[in-house]
């Protein structure tokens, strides 16, 4: 039994309840004052990782890991290129270091086309 407190009855509450819920999965702010909404993320504030980032180990990586730790960090648009450069690229997206040292080994004169080319090259470098 209810004490009486209740500013409202419990049909308006179901109401507004009603009245609420397409606002409330519209998924736009539902707030009045502009200022109280989170701001998007400014063009120079840093990428977030959406993935952990596991240890590079020392030990000869698979050829998916390899893939994987490239395709995060490089782009269709950084092709083709030399591995000075790609080792630049994989330095600033914050790849492990052990990969940027493969990459940066490999020879300078060689240009890579695609991912999958230098994955092999990383792979064979041992």
């Amino acid at each position: 039994m209810q004490r009486g407190s209740d500013r409202l009855s419990v049909h308006r509450d179901d109401e507004m309840k009603h009245e609420l819920r397409e606002l409330l999965r519209s998924g736009h702010p539902t707030r009045t004052e502009d200022w109280n909404d989170p701001e998007p993320p400014a063009e120079d504030d840093p990428e977030v990782y959406r993935a952990p980032i596991r240890p590079w180990t020392s030990e000869q990586p698979s050829p998916a890991t390899v893939r994987l730790e490239l395709a995060r960090s490089l782009t269709r648009h950084d092709f083709p290129a030399q591995p000075r450069e790609l080792a630049d690229v994989l330095r600033r997206g914050n790849a492990p270091d052990a990969l940027v040292r493969r990459v940066s080994r490999l020879p300078r004169a060689k240009r890579y086309d695609s991912l999958f080319a230098l994955a092999e090259a990383v792979l064979g470098e041992e």
